[in-house]
């Protein structure tokens, strides 16, 4: 080997040396992206590049983001209005003779309900680290998640057990609603940054929108059709509205070069965080008595002697009232500190329990005034997830989606456990209250206990988030 170069005698590549050298692929070593969110947030309006040279849509912008949060609006208003209206079905199958006579359906029917929406919540970490590992599974997983949710409800349609019943509309939907939905949270990490907030909101409004729309469609369709004939209908609109959205739920980053980075999710170290454990003390706290009023607002309006339109009514203004309540959180969350967002909301709603609904539900007026504050206040708090998770997961966006998994389970949880604590709570109630004065004696004071455990919760909650303020506001700022 010579010991010098002679510049003067280097010739310059050609052309088609050039053109074939990058016409090369890539080792498989560098075929993972790894632009960081701080990168991408400085390219946003033009757009930025992989490590392989490929022009990336940009975030926070343009048609592939918000084409793909109005499709993601829209997949979890399908997929969780169905078991935010179980109430409705629910009224229908326990006075149908075929369903309400057999063995523990008293039991086993309203568990339907309960088991679709809570194993798509407690699914989120199983479902969030495959797809950490392997991203290319999410695409499949949203059709799969499709063809369940239209066969298990055309199954259900058929059914004439209860068993049948818990099976096919609780158990099957819910994993089919969980390949829907979770692929969703992890692609709206990849579209949006700066606005994720936003972006949260937005898509977790769906689940108020659907939960505002089907209580008012099913009771004309259960009343002229029967159950069967409703599940039919419903399953096959399903998959119509499914199969044209899932187009735009998609990534941003190409999923063929995208093999699951051993990001921090893996390595854990992110669970010594103590910011991490109080987010998650105060999501539980709030998930056990979120879920009571939604479950308890039918029984007591029928208490009230108001007839079942008008009952479902008040839950459709609940849900109303949680889309506004979400998107508002949401954009908050992206400019305000989320800590300060989360104790004003659980607060106010301790006090909306306590005054609108134990005082003041008496009638139908007070009831709706409950059911939309309610909704409004308690539902924002979901939108908040990701000023919690902004600061904890830093810039990577496969840890921040394995922690909304979490939040999700422990909200689950306290989904799964709200029948029967509200259950015993509305048993075993004063026979000396005021009834009819107020909504603590309404029944003879049946919902007294569940009132004051609503409400205290809440209060809990808040006390934990207030602490986490605290705890925010002693760290030293990094300069």
């Amino acid at each position: 080997m010579p010991d010098f170069i002679n510049l003067r005698t280097l010739k310059p590549p050609s052309v088609e040396t050039v053109t074939l050298a990058a016409r090369q692929p890539l080792p498989a070593s560098t075929s993972t992206i790894t632009i960081s969110e701080d990168q991408e947030a400085g390219g946003s309006e033009s757009g930025s590049t992989d490590g392989n040279g490929t022009v990336l849509a940009p975030i926070d912008n343009g048609f592939g983001a918000w084409s793909f949060l109005v499709a993601a609006f829209f997949v979890e208003a399908i997929v969780w209005g169905f078991p935010n209206s179980f109430g409705v079905f629910l009224a229908s199958y326990l006075n149908d003779p075929r369903y309400a006579l057999q063995k523990d359906s008293s039991s086993l029917l309203p568990l339907v309900g309960t088991l679709s929406s809570g194993i798509m919540y407690c699914s989120g970490p199983v479902i969030h680290t495959l797809t950490g590992r392997r991203p290319y599974f999410r695409r499949p997983l949203l059709w799969f998640g499709t063809f369940l949710c239209w066969a298990s409800l055309f199954g259900a349609s058929y059914a004439t057990k209860v068993n049948q019943l818990v099976v096919l509309q609780g158990v099957l939907y819910a994993v089919g609603g969980s390949f829907l939905y979770h692929p969703c949270i992890s692609y709206m990490s990849e579209w949006f940054v700066a606005r994720r907030g936003l972006a949260n909101g937005v898509m977790f409004a769906g689940t108020g929108a659907g939960g505002l729309l089907l209580p008012l469609i099913l009771p004309p369709l259960l009343n002229k059709f029967g159950a069967s004939s409703t599940l039919r209908i419903l399953s096959i609109a399903i998959l119509c509205m499914l199969v044209p959205l899932l187009p735009f739920v998609k990534g941003r980053l190409p999923e063929s070069r995208v093999h699951g980075p051993n990001s921090r999710a893996t390595e854990r170290t992110w669970m010594k965080n103590k910011v991490f454990w109080i987010v998650l003390i105060a999501n539980t706290i709030q998930g056990f008595a979120y879920f009571i009023p939604i479950i308890w607002l039918p029984t007591f309006a029928t208490e009230l002697h108001i007839n079942s339109t008008e009952s479902s009514l008040a839950i459709a203004l609940l849900n109303g009232g949680s889309v506004c309540g979400r998107v508002a959180m949401g954009v908050l969350s992206d400019r305000l500190d989320p800590w300060l967002l989360g104790s004003f909301t659980l607060l106010s709603t301790s006090l909306a329990t306590f005054v609108l609904w134990g005082v003041l539900s008496r009638n139908l007026a007070g009831l709706l005034a409950y059911g939309l504050a309610y909704g409004g206040l308690a539902g924002g708090w979901s939108s908040l997830w990701t000023g919690f998770v902004r600061p904890i997961a830093k810039d990577d966006p496969t840890l921040s989606t394995y922690i909304f998994g979490l939040l999700m389970l422990s909200r689950g949880l306290g989904n799964i456990v709200s029948t029967p604590i509200s259950t015993s709570l509305s048993q075993g109630y004063p026979t000396d209250a005021m009834n009819g004065q107020t909504g603590f004696g309404v029944a003879g004071g049946r919902f007294e206990k569940m009132i004051i455990y609503v409400g205290t919760c809440f209060v809990g909650a808040a006390v934990v988030a207030l602490a986490g303020w605290g705890m925010e506001k002693s760290r030293p700022r990094r300069t």
